[in-house]
């Protein structure tokens, strides 16, 4: 059975079983809320090593062909353009089809949400470089940091660290293969995510207020991401069908959006751009390692869709197109900072550009609460397309990618 038929079944059979129960009993949710905490630890389980040894041996051969920073360079490129347009394109949607206004709630209590990128950087470089082995896992950067220096390291004097490349090289290989293990058997897993998704999704439903905003964000992302995205994949080099790599990507649409958690299809993507889209592990350890860490255009759009509805529900003033340009250059910014909050990234970015952009806005992200599982959804799941589709357009067009028949597709 393919690989996303086994997640979809279990979508399906969660949101049923989701669907069939009471979403105003507390210890149902708590053990939801439990079980989901599980399910996406289990997601999450063999990325670091397999993106630390497959990252440090990417990086090392890379560098003895003297591919690595037009390779890195190419892919920053990528995050920057698609950041920069998919943003745009949410923003505009929302300006020309604005959902109705959310009634305002004044009894919750304003809560301290910050990006800690001051904080951020200096893990970044622990006092100890072993450190960061040793770290929740949450935060990929530093570990990229650690297998950049070591992929380095390995080039001094092949006499001396031929030994050392072997192991490495088969460590990538042989947690990849563990990888490739969890990714068969998360179609058990997300009958507990969709379980949990779909009593929330039951319950603000209820609030006629918020349907607009689902609709809107639902809708453009399903457009964006099966329709407007594959279309840009015309014009790279060679004849590619788009529509062969949507087919490709339907297992990291689907964990990402039941499980709003970018680190948890991180195994997913990087099985089936190998094995579906044929991208080489020289391209795909770099290009996924930087999407995971900065390409979070995804996130950003929808913090910064939901800040115009948070606006226009709040003044009856209206937006400018003044204000327009400085909420969509703050979610730009916002969109590569992070990288530690892959679990939350469109939720958290709403509540900084609610805090940034201040003038009374300050609380405003609270209105949207009660759908933040919802945000935090339909943002990670344009995440992880953009990442999919982008990461195969990076190695064709650097040459490492091959064509898969599609009865190979896993």
């Amino acid at each position: 059975m393919k690989v996303w038929v086994k997640l979809l079944i279990g979508s399906l059979l969660g949101f049923l079983l989701g669907s069939l129960l009471p979403a105003d009993n507390q210890n149902i949710l708590d053990t939801l809320a439990w079980l989901e905490t599980l399910a996406v630890r289990i997601g999450r389980y063999a990325v670091p090593p397999v993106l630390i040894f497959s990252l440090t041996i990417t990086i090392y051969e890379l560098r003895q062909d003297g591919q690595f920073w037009a390779l890195v360079f190419r892919s920053i490129l990528f995050i920057i353009g698609t950041t920069f347009f998919v943003i745009a394109a949410g923003i505009l949607v929302t300006v020309f089809f604005p959902p109705s206004r959310i009634p305002i709630l004044i009894d919750e209590q304003l809560e301290t949400v910050s990006l800690d990128t001051a904080d951020n950087i200096i893990a970044l470089f622990p006092s100890n470089m072993f450190e960061a082995l040793v770290s929740d896992g949450v935060y990929l950067f530093p570990l990229c940091i650690f297998a950049f220096f070591l992929g380095m390291g390995l080039s001094y004097d092949k006499s001396y660290t031929k030994p050392i490349i072997s192991i490495v090289d088969s460590l990538s290989r042989i947690f990849y293969h563990i990888v490739s293990f969890f990714s068969e058997i998360l179609g058990i897993v997300m009958i507990v995510l969709a379980a949990y998704w779909a009593v929330r999704f039951h319950a603000v439903q209820q609030t006629a207020a918020f349907r607009d905003l689902i609709g809107l964000l639902g809708i453009f992302s399903l457009i964006l991401c099966f329709g407007i995205l594959p279309l840009f994949l015309y014009i790279l080099p060679k004849h590619t069908n788009p529509w062969v790599v949507l087919y490709g990507s339907l297992s990291q649409a689907i964990t990402s959006f039941f499980s709003g958690d970018i680190n948890f299809s991180y195994p997913v993507l990087l099985r089936h751009l190998k094995e579906n889209m044929g991208v080489k592990r020289r391209s795909n350890a770099v290009s996924l390692s930087l999407f995971a860490v900065f390409g979070r255009a995804g996130s950003a759009m929808v913090a910064a869709a939901a800040f115009i509805v948070i606006i226009k529900s709040y003044s009856s003033l209206g937006i400018t197109p003044a204000d327009i340009i400085a909420i969509g250059a703050r979610a730009f910014l916002i969109s590569f900072l992070l990288a530690r909050h892959p679990g939350d990234g469109a939720y958290t970015a709403l509540a900084v550009l609610c805090l940034d952009y201040g003038r009374g806005f300050e609380a405003g992200y609270l209105i949207l609460q009660p759908m933040a599982f919802y945000l935090i959804a339909v943002g990670t799941f344009v995440d992880v397309m953009v990442a999919s589709y982008a990461s195969f357009a990076i190695a064709r067009i650097s040459g490492f990618q091959e064509d898969k028949s599609l009865r190979h597709f896993i």
